[in-house]
């Protein structure tokens, strides 16, 4: 059974290919070993690239590639699985063409009803947000308080929680229940990514001493 927990790395837009490998592999170099795949600035065939660049490292690393709302890129470049946002496809149909090894993650904002229908649609995690003001989507709704752990309460699935989280925040969000921390900024724009990274991996070590 596949560990849904740790920092869950995902991609920041519109870096050059060179600068986005390298920060990769120094969050994986920290002891991330979840990466997503997301960039809504690239054409495909650049983001095919990626995607298999992004593949080979993870490997290399031991982690697991997610790629964000492209199941045909997903199979293409064998990667362990596809998360689904509000307007990314049927998730029943997801799930059968996944099958039983890949992994399907979808974004439930602050939906619970949503969630428990992806999860009964087969979905392996669900994630929440924002939990804090996102410098990635700044007009992103934010979550009630301890929406987290009332999600934690009613949900038999792995739960992620992304928006705003930094170090500072992040054992507030592992304390309501999160097993996925999904961060961006607070990541890939840190002076030192790898050491970064391996701040949040004992996050979670802690949680679980």
């Amino acid at each position: 059974m596949t560990d849904l927990s740790g920092l869950y790395a995902i991609t920041p837009d519109g870096l050059p290919r060179v600068d986005l490998l390298a920060r990769v592999e120094a969050a994986l170099a920290g002891g991330c070993r979840w990466l997503q795949l997301r960039d809504k600035t690239q054409p495909p065939a650049e983001l095919l690239v990626r995607a298999h660049a992004l593949r080979a490292l993870t490997r290399r690393y031991g982690a697991r590639l997610i790629v964000n709302d492209d199941l045909v890129l997903a199979l293409l470049v064998d990667a362990d699985g596809v998360h689904l946002g509000k307007d990314d496809g049927d998730w029943r149909l997801a799930r059968a063409i996944l099958g039983p090894e890949r992994l399907l993650g979808v974004s439930c904002y602050a939906d619970l009803a949503r969630a428990r229908a992806a999860v009964a649609a087969g979905a392996d995690y669900v994630a929440f947000g924002a939990v804090f003001p996102s410098l990635t989507k700044p007009q992103a709704a934010l979550l009630p308080p301890h929406f987290i752990a009332q999600a934690k309460a009613a949900l038999p699935v792995p739960l992620c929680a992304i928006g705003g989280i930094t170090l500072g925040n992040a054992p507030a969000v592992l304390a309501d229940g999160a097993d996925l921390l999904a961060v961006i900024h607070d990541l890939f724009a840190a002076p030192d990514i790898a050491g970064r990274a391996a701040h949040y991996q004992q996050l979670f070590t802690k949680a679980t001493s």
